[in-house]
């Protein structure tokens, strides 16, 4: 057999290897149309017991025994604040059996704070909906005197007490964190910003008056606000929290630009088929609507809301772009 009439074989049988596997991945995501997976994984970046894992077990229950899939599994992938587990998409099955839900923060705030970021928030993931709103508070403690009863009173306290200006966040790069510096500048003074591993520690020292006020989601206040421990100045939503209805927005006390939320959503690995995107949005939204999901996750101060994958896809572009003339402005870095 000549040299030319085996490379031609060559090529034929790539090509024809190539396409052959093409048909698979077709037949895959055809047979998913019309019969449920035999198992989901739901992918979180946070450890068991948290809000992301919480929210992501409450909603596997929803799909279990669905049209979509006969079992959803949370697969926890903690580490690098929640990078490991959205990196881990890269590669992943685009059948539909693989989904991550993540907070906002790694896609809409990571890209702008670290450099060499492992994974891109716009092609190595595919929006599928929105889980759920949340606001955050800002709380002092009794290391902040009871006449402090709002954020123009405390920024006023803590610019005669320069030494007590301290705030808490669970953690550095955090939208919490940089509400803190944000709420500072508009008076005048630099509040000093104490990194927490997460909100639970920061609240138990503001408890203790250890620190004299935490930046952190509303719903991480509840349970010590309710009993009086610490109290709120203010919180970051457009309008007033329904988890803490008598507490004034940053925007009602002068401080209209100070006007922030956010978000989890649910994503698959880029390349997902579309069909499959839109089946797995529709049974995530009816998991998002179930009564025990809503009330289940309101506990933790999430509000569910779901969307479509245009609307999510279209709120992350947005997020992205809001965060990054913000984070240049204050000068922040996770490599510096």
């Amino acid at each position: 057999m000549s040299k030319h009439r085996r490379r031609s074989l060559l090529r034929t049988s790539s090509a024809a290897a190539a396409l052959a596997a093409f048909a698979g991945l077709v037949d895959r995501a055809g047979a998913q149309g019309t019969q449920p997976l035999e198992s989901v994984r739901i992918v979180t970046g946070f450890p068991p017991g948290g809000t992301s894992d919480t929210l992501c077990r409450r909603v596997a229950e929803g799909l279990k025994g669905s049209t979509y899939t006969k079992a959803a599994i949370v697969d926890n992938k903690p580490g690098a604040g929640g990078q490991i587990a959205v990196q881990s998409m890269k590669g992943a099955a685009i059948d539909g059996s693989v989904l991550l839900q993540t907070p906002a923060s790694m896609l809409m705030l990571y890209p702008h704070i670290y450099k060499n970021l492992a994974y891109n928030a716009f092609t190595d993931v595919t929006a599928v909906t929105l889980a759920c709103m949340f606001d955050f508070g800002f709380c002092v403690g009794p290391a902040v005197p009871d006449g402090v009863k709002d954020i123009p009173a405390f920024l006023a306290w803590a610019k005669a007490n320069p030494d007590k200006a301290n705030y808490g966040s669970p953690g550095a790069g955090s939208v919490p964190h940089f509400i803190g510096v944000m709420l500072g500048r508009t008076g005048g003074i630099e509040l000093k910003h104490v990194a927490y591993r997460g909100s639970a520690p920061a609240v138990q020292d503001l408890v203790a008056g250890q620190i004299q006020a935490v930046s952190a989601p509303v719903g991480e206040f509840t349970q010590q606000v309710n009993v009086g421990k610490i109290r709120y100045l203010g919180v970051s939503g457009a309008a007033r929290s329904r988890f803490a209805p008598s507490v004034p927005t940053f925007a009602e006390q002068g401080y209209k630009d100070l006007i922030f939320s956010e978000w989890f959503g649910f994503f698959a690995p880029s390349g997902t088929p579309a069909a499959i995107v839109d089946r797995a949005n529709a049974v995530l939204r009816t998991a998002l609507a179930r009564k025990d999901v809503v009330d289940g996750i309101a506990v933790m101060g999430l509000e569910a809301k779901s969307s479509t994958p245009h609307e999510l896809a279209t709120l992350l572009k947005e997020s992205h772009d809001r965060w990054g003339p913000i984070v240049k402005q204050i000068g922040f870095t996770m490599d510096s």
